[in-house]
Parts: structure tokens; sequence; C-alpha cells
């Protein structure tokens, strides 16, 4: 037997261990880095980003049950914490990190906090010293935000987080031409805010004193960020940090406040009102919209050079990776009933899964086009992407009349 013939069929053992498609795409993100082990953004140019792992994980690790895997990139992300931050670039040998994320250090706390759920099913899973250095770095990190940290970043009075300088962008929508932010987002932005009262929220199980300012800074989120006339949240407040400002624009980080993290912020009828608007006017079939169609520079298509692309990266395109807070928010305002979860499967799964076969084949690409026939654009193997539907597969649209794996009983707790 030749050694090309031994290495294809050492290829085809390995895949065929794996249960499904699926996930045979998710472990081609999960790789080596030194002893380590971390996570891709995408392929062929992205390599590994905080943010990026942090939200991909859930997905490529917790949802197909390598818990190891998780819990051995977190444990090694852990210590790169500085001043309450993780870079969202990791450190390579010689150079500096780079801590331009609001976000990344917060998606790492709600990891981790999904990780020791986990681990209360299996004792097994984390040592004693691999539970310490994790809740010491989700401590470090509330700790370091609330007393505040680069950029800006700091608790604000009203319990909520404040963040941004003029010129460096902090949130996942990151886009700049040359000196020019597009979406500079400077203040309290909608997503931030569910994420960092999430952090608080994982925070005060180990020290419960932070539960005070989960509550005071949800009491003041619900009055901040409502828009009754709009039905909906608005994307930044304090806009610049000017106090009392704010910035209504139609963009789908509102989503995170009502689905996917563990502690919903809204419910009832806003809720319902919001992921209305949501798939009325932001929803694609593989994906949310960045950008309502009827706001000011509204960009159908990503296409042209560089620059022209980088200025609509967030001005429309749609993001497949925002299907999961979706769907997530849609099944939870539907009660999260079996029902709800079939019908959320037919909907909005099936063409997801008609786009594993258009692109990147057995992949989910990073964007889209806004408009039909929404063209999949960018990366066409995106880490977050096919992270959130192995999460929606998995854990948010299970079938609860079947026996639960520990990842799926958990999520269920976790969402209500």
């Amino acid at each position: 037997m030749t050694f090309v013939n031994e290495v294809r069929i050492a290829e085809r053992r390995r895949r065929d261990a794996f249960p499904t498609a699926l996930d045979r795409a998710a472990d081609a993100y999960v790789v080596r880095r030194g002893s380590g082990r971390t996570i891709v953004a995408g392929y062929p140019w992205f390599t590994d980003w905080g943010r990026d792992t942090f939200i991909a994980l859930r997905g490529l690790c917790f949802a197909t049950d390598r818990l190891e895997e998780g819990r051995d990139i977190l444990v090694q992300w852990a210590d790169a914490v500085s001043e309450g931050m993780l870079p969202n670039r990791f450190p390579d040998h010689g150079e500096a990190p780079e801590f331009n994320s609001v976000d990344a250090s917060l998606w790492y706390v709600v990891a981790v906090h999904e990780l020791l759920q986990l681990a209360a099913n299996r004792p097994a899973l984390l040592t004693f010293d691999q539970r310490r250095v994790l809740e010491s770095a989700v401590l470090q990190i509330v700790g370091g935000y609330a007393r505040g940290t680069r950029f800006g970043i700091r608790m604000d009075a009203d319990g909520l987080l404040s963040a941004g300088v003029r010129g460096v962008q902090l949130t996942w929508m990151d886009a700049r031409v040359g000196d020019r932010v597009i979406t500079p987002r400077i203040g309290k932005p909608v997503e931030v805010e569910a994420l960092w009262l999430n952090a608080l929220s994982a925070a005060s199980y180990l020290e419960p004193s932070w539960r005070n300012a989960f509550d005071s800074g949800r009491v003041a989120f619900l009055e901040r960020f409502w828009n009754e006339d709009l039905g909906m949240l608005a994307d930044v407040v304090d806009v610049d940090h000017v106090p009392g400002t704010r910035d209504d624009t139609l963009r789908p980080n509102q989503i995170l406040a009502v689905g996917g993290l563990p502690v919903a912020l809204l419910d009832g009828p806003r809720a319902r009102r919001l992921v209305d608007v949501a798939e009325q006017e932001l929803l694609t079939p593989i994906g949310l919209r960045s950008l309502g169609r009827g706001e000011p520079g509204y960009a159908p298509r990503y296409e042209g050079d560089s620059s022209a692309r980088d200025a609509v990266y967030h001005q429309g395109t749609a993001w497949p990776w925002l299907i999961g807070p979706f769907v997530e928010a849609w099944v939870r305002v539907r009660g999260n009933t079996d029902a709800a979860r079939r019908d959320a499967r037919n909907r909005f799964m099936t063409p997801m899964h008609a786009h594993l076969q258009t692109a990147g084949v057995g992949h989910v690409s990073e964007i889209a086009d806004a408009e039909d026939p929404f063209a999949p654009k960018g990366c066409p193997f995106q880490a977050w992407s096919i992270g959130e539907l192995l999460r929606l597969d998995r854990l948010v649209l299970a079938d609860t009349s079947r026996a639960p794996s520990s990842a799926s009983a958990v999520e269920r707790s976790a969402i209500g």
C-alpha cells in the first residue's frame, strides 16, 4: 500500500468517526496552538480571535460534547487576562496583544459560566486548579470592567457598562476605512449591556455581591433602552458619552437582549414585539441584516473594492451567526415549547442547511448580500456561523420529548 493510500484511508476513518457532516465541519476549526488548543475564526484568511473564539466555542465544542477541548481553550485564554480584559487577537511570540474589543472578554465569561454549569454533572471535567483559574479569570474581568479599564470601559452609576473612545472600534461591528470607524457606537451599545449583565449574573454565582449590580443594571437597561413607539430597543444610549442621548437605528444587536445568552433581559409583550420587528425587517434566509432596510446608508450588496466593501460590512450585509440568537429569541417568545422548536426548525433551519451546499460546501459563510438572491460573500468557512448553527441544532431546538444530553439539559435550564 502506498503512502498516499494510507493517508487517504486514515483520513476516511477520521471522518467516519464523526456522527454527522456538521460535526466534521466543526472539527476543522478546533486546532492546536503551541501545546494547547484554539479556534480559527475562518478559512482561508482568518486566524484565531477572542470574540470569534468564545462565540463559536459554545457550538463547536459544547453542543458537540467536545467539552474537554472547550475547557482547554478557555483555560489557555485565562492566562491572557490583563487589566480585566482579554485580547481580541491572541498574542504570538514577540507581538503585542490587541485589546480593541469590549465584548470578547464578556463572551468569555458567558462561555466559562456555561462550562461550569456543565461540569456540575461531570465532576471529572475540571480539576481543582482548572476551576480556580477559570473562576479567577471571570472575577478579574468583571471586577476590571466595573472599576474601569482601557478605552473608557467602566461600570457607570446606573449599573450599565460605558465604553468607547474616538478612533477605536470596540464592538463586533468593527469595520473601518483608513482612519474612519464606520460604526463607532461609543457609549452604551445594546448587545454590550446584554453581555455585561449576563457577566454580572455569572459572577454572582461566584461572589453573590455582584447580584446587586446585576439587579440595578437590569432595571436601568429596561428604562433606558426601550422605545415604546418603535417596539424595539435603542442600538446605543448615552451616545458618545453624552447622558440621555440615544441612537434608535434599527440593527440586529438588540436581539441578544432576548436570545443568544443565558439570561434574557426582555420578556413578555415587549420581547415579542422586538422579535417581530427583527423578523419583518432584518431576517434573511441565512442570517440577520446588519441594518434595517429603511435606514440611511443601507447597502443591499456587499461589493466593490476593499474600501467599498468595508464601508458596508455592517450597513445591511447579512450575518449568518446572528441566526442563532434570533431563533433562540423567536422560540423563547413563543413559550419555548416543543411545537415552537419544531416550527423554528422548519422555518429557519431548512434554508440554513440548504446553504451548506452553495458556497464553502458543508460549511457556513461569513456574510451574505442583504437582498435576494442573498449571495454568500466574505470568508466561505466561518467558525461562529457554523458554531451557532450547531448550537441551534443540538441545544436550542433539541426535542425535549427525548432524553436530553447533559449539554442540552443545562442549556434549557439556562434559557427557561
